[in-house]
């Protein structure tokens, strides 16, 4: 039976542009973690409906990046330490699979080339939001090259607050961990074929990238406590 179809499915939705809008405002900083997502004064400035607004802050919810309290407020999440910790062992292990899988390869050049290709963005510093895609997207990068589609959903399915762990913890924190020099080993040591090595070098890289965040969020928390006091 042959289908004939002449129209085009829309690409764009009310609700999914609504859901970018906010999540751009979301990974840019624009809306800080903590942000009381009020219903009415929020779907007034965005020009859509209560019902839209809904909708939109669900999928988002989904994501990781809002979250509702008992009242059935609506935030921006705010990461505490223990997630923090439980993020980064993740993110170990799932990135050793793939440094660990890209060094096993026979043929390692055009991986190499990706990776330094990725690389390069990170030595030329940008806004906060595009530094934050290139540092998401070398890693990204290092999971798909790896061939494992598995792991890869698995390393997108915690980029979201991978990201705005690395804003809460503030700018400076961020570029510390993002820095080039930090990343540059990564490429090198697959180079080389040296999964030992490169295994290693990620469990500190991994490591100190958690416990400076941890410090930055934890003196965030302590200031605002101070504050309120």
């Amino acid at each position: 039976m042959s289908i004939n179809i002449t129209s085009k499915p829309i690409r764009t939705t009310l609700r999914e542009s609504t859901v970018d809008l906010l999540r751009t405002a979301i990974f840019g900083g624009d809306i800080p973690a903590g942000t009381h997502l009020a219903e009415v004064s929020l779907s007034t400035s965005l020009g859509v409906s209560r019902a839209t607004l809904r909708e939109a802050l669900r999928q988002l919810q989904q994501e990781g990046l809002v979250a509702q309290d008992s009242r059935g407020r609506v935030s921006v999440r705010e990461v505490s330490t223990q997630e923090v910790e439980e993020l980064f062992e993740v993110r170990l292990g799932l990135e050793t699979i793939a440094a660990r899988r890209l060094c096993e390869l026979p043929d390692r050049s055009s991986a190499v080339t990706e990776l330094t290709e990725r690389l390069d963005r990170l030595r030329r510093p940008e806004s906060l939001a595009a530094d934050l895609d290139a540092d998401l997207e070398f890693h990204g990068t290092m999971c798909r090259l790896s061939g494992n589609q598995l792991l890869l959903q698995s390393w997108e399915g915690i980029s979201s607050l991978a990201r705005i762990t690395m804003l809460a913890a503030g700018p400076d924190s961020a570029r510390a961990n993002m820095a080039y020099d930090r990343h540059a080993p990564i490429v090198d040591l697959i180079a080389r074929g040296d999964s030992a090595a490169c295994s290693e070098f990620l469990a500190d890289h991994m490591a100190s990238a958690r416990d400076r965040l941890i410090r930055s969020i934890s003196a965030s928390a302590a200031d605002e406590t101070e504050v309120r006091s």
